[in-house]
């Protein structure tokens, strides 16, 4: 069957539109700027010290790292603590997050600052996008049903945590781990997005691929999404504990400090 010239034009332009979609994130991110300074944003399941490994070689390279005590309370309560923290910083900062902090860096990342994002397991969302509904379009991970509520703060039961949060880690350390997690507010889950900073800014990802809190399918299609730069780490949720040297190389590739 002929198709017409209009029909044609049509079929070229939906194309042409297309692939200027697949390829948008990464036209639009500026190059990559020089940066000394790194501000770490922690998920749920945990606080501030999850960056421990990572931040002792961050420091090693010279660098000024500020790991954030995210409040898991509310979305905007999160990003405002992410913000007052990037706001004292005195020059280009590299915005880094694990797991729901994902949300925070792509909301918070728009701060004039922040030079580059680096997303570990972490949610990507969209401006506005229901992220829970977009986890549903791929299977459930086995993390998701260990979550224990008491009212409106949950935490992830001990067992849960140690198999599918930390799974590839040494038992003590992820007990350790365990005794240390914050819990966080049931509001905090309803938080969207409003802005898409992965869509103007340049971003890394590490996808972990034996994850059982994300689902690394929605890892991978969020990373290629944003068109970021992307590793992929033999890790649990917890790549930033049990690969941090892979971690940290991604962070000073984002910070311009490799070459």
């Amino acid at each position: 069957m002929n198709m017409s010239r209009r029909t044609f034009s049509a079929a070229l332009a939906a194309g042409a539109a297309a692939a200027l979609i697949s390829a948008r994130s990464m036209a639009a991110a500026p190059p990559l700027v020089k940066a000394r300074n790194i501000v770490l944003v922690h998920g749920l399941f945990a606080d501030g010290s999850c960056w421990s490994e990572v931040i002792p070689r961050l420091q090693a390279a010279g660098l000024n790292v500020t790991a954030v005590q995210n409040p898991l309370t509310t979305l905007p309560e999160a990003v405002a603590s992410a913000q007052r923290v990037l706001d004292r910083q005195d020059g280009p900062t590299v915005l880094v997050g694990h797991s729901f902090s994902g949300m925070i860096v792509t909301e918070a990342g728009m701060n004039p600052k922040v030079s580059a994002l680096v997303y570990v397991a972490a949610r990507a969302p969209d401006a506005g996008e229901d992220y829970t509904a977009l986890a549903k379009t791929f299977p459930t991970p086995p993390a998701s049903a260990g979550i224990i509520f008491d009212g409106d703060e949950g935490r992830l039961g001990e067992a849960a945590f140690l198999r599918d949060f930390a799974g590839d880690l040494p038992e003590a350390k992820a007990k350790v781990l365990y005794a240390t997690q914050e819990p966080f507010q049931k509001a905090l889950l309803a938080g969207k997005t409003t802005q898409a900073a992965w869509r103007s800014k340049p971003s890394f990802y590490a996808v972990s691929t034996e994850d059982r809190t994300i689902n690394p399918d929605l890892e991978r299609f969020m990373a290629k999404r944003m068109g970021a730069k992307t590793i992929e780490v033999k890790a649990s949720h917890l790549a930033l504990i049990s690969h941090p040297e892979e971690i940290t190389q991604l962070i000073l590739e984002a910070a311009g400090q490799r070459t």
